[in-house]
């Protein structure tokens, strides 16, 4: 195995959080409601016959992760290179990073709204809930899913959700995974490609976001571009794993000129920022129309800038005090073993006249026995009856080893993955003699026409169904 297999074999989706607060229903009292019409049902579209149920659980629970420690593998490398570290199976979730990058479907009511509204500014709200509630199944997962085989696909058709998703793992070294997702009909494209950087900070690893995203909305004739927050997971080595997103996401809106620029805040020494989003929604001439403020991991809501601005100044008076008991508290050397959590400060903090964008859904409460799984990820990897002569040979339903973890044979997961990475081993290796250059089915590398980036573009074939001359990857 290649030094670059391993490294990312051994970061990639790697991502954990511990903490989820719900909002009192007093702090709703001074909100405005906003539509909850589509938001019920996660957005869905109902059929004649009722809505179409996808499973609520996986076949079997998780493997306790108790018994296998990442110091007994790091210990075992002091003075060899981080990239030569391979984290065992029992780290993994049963997903693919296709289908965990999937979830950013989740709240596509979001994006329904959006081609609903005939003001910018509030279609620019709807896109910026959207961008949030993206990110927002990070929290608590902390298995990683299984790294995308060179060809891999996964298809998602959601009639009751009114899209259809394919994306492909289009690039092995840098790894590399493109989407195309669309409205059923014909008002939205959602698509993007995610290659992120890793770093190596001692403690943590830092995940830094690379690739485009773009929503276009039909109608309006209108794309919106942005990049996801950086990621860091902490405790990488001991303690429990925790996460934190932080850095500036900038969503323009390329026919208006409107941008939202939001603002996901570190933790900082006293924990109270711990994520907290905050931005602004400004016009082509710089003008702030409104504030958007809340938690990635709970929710996000609108509100006028002046109103915000007083809110936060009132506030701001009884903060002193907190700061010197928390500081007390909180104190604590850097050569500590473990980089413990904050606790949670407080909840989101709604300001008088504030419209909800956004609100997370509660996940199952069996979700702590099955990867800390949303209700939409536990049917994503669902094999339904039919869908073996429909979907294309390399979906990722069809690997062997996330089938075996997902059913509970730990063992037999472990050995069908070490059998399909030296298969793509074995494959790259009879390229590289024969002189030969992959090809990728359902995109290409191309300008992304809105942000001027590369970016991967997606040839609009694949729904056609001709699979003639899919490359054997499983």
């Amino acid at each position: 195995m290649s030094n670059e297999d391993e490294f990312y074999d051994a970061v990639t989706g790697l991502d954990s959080d511990e903490s989820y607060e719900g909002v009192s229903e007093a702090s709703f009292k001074d909100a405005q409601p906003f539509d909850c019409s589509s938001h019920r049902n996660n957005g869905s579209v109902p059929h004649k016959n009722g809505i179409k149920k996808h499973r609520t659980a996986l076949p079997a629970p998780m493997f306790s992760r108790n018994t296998v420690s990442v110091w007994s593998i790091l210990k075992k490398c002091i003075g060899l290179e981080l990239s030569k570290i391979t984290m065992p199976i029992a780290f993994n979730e049963p997903l693919s990073f296709l289908q965990r990058m999937t979830e950013y479907m989740e709240h596509t009511y979001l994006i329904n709204r959006a081609c609903s509204l005939s003001d910018s500014i509030e279609r620019m709200q709807a896109v910026a809930a959207f961008a949030v509630s993206a990110v927002a199944s990070q929290w608590d997962r902390t298995g990683k899913p299984f790294n995308p085989l060179l060809g891999e696909t996964y298809e998602l058709v959601r009639e009751e959700q009114g899209f259809r998703l394919i994306s492909e793992q289009v690039s092995h070294h840098p790894p590399v995974s493109a989407f195309h997702a669309e409205g059923l009909a014909g008002d939205f494209v959602f698509h993007g490609s995610i290659y992120p950087k890793l770093k190596f900070w001692g403690k943590s690893v830092e995940a830094e976001p690379k690739g485009t995203i773009t929503l276009e909305i039909i109608k309006h004739k209108e794309a919106y571009t942005w990049s996801n927050p950086y990621c860091c997971v902490h405790n990488i080595i001991l303690g429990k794993l925790w996460i934190e997103q932080y850095g500036t996401v900038e969503i323009v809106n390329h026919r208006t000129g409107d941008k939202c620029v939001l603002n996901f805040k570190p933790c900082g020494m006293f924990g109270k920022e711990l994520h907290k989003v905050e931005g602004y929604i400004q016009d082509k001439n710089k003008k702030k129309h409104c504030v958007i403020y809340g938690k990635w991991t709970e929710c996000m809501w609108s509100v006028d800038p002046q109103a915000y601005e007083t809110h936060k100044k009132t506030d701001k008076k009884g903060d002193h005090k907190k700061h010197k008991n928390v500081r007390e508290e909180l104190h604590r050397s850097e050569n500590d073993e473990a980089d413990n959590m904050p606790e949670v400060q407080e909840t989101v903090s709604v300001v008088p006249g504030s419209t909800l964008l956004w609100r997370i859904d509660s996940r199952p409460a069996h979700s702590s026995r099955m990867y800390n799984f949303t209700t939409f990820a536990m049917s994503l990897n669902e094999l339904e009856p039919g869908m073996e002569a429909i979907l294309a040979p390399t979906d990722c339903r069809f690997r062997p080893d996330i089938r075996a973890m997902e059913n509970g044979n730990i063992d037999e997961a472990s050995k069908e993955k070490e059998r399909l990475e030296e298969k793509q081993r074995s494959a790259r290796k009879e390229r590289a003699k024969n002189d030969e250059e992959w090809s990728t089915r359902w995109f290409h590398l191309s300008t992304n026409p809105h942000s001027g980036n590369q970016d991967w573009i997606y040839n609009g074939d694949y729904f056609n169904r001709n699979y003639k001359d899919l490359p054997d990857i499983y």
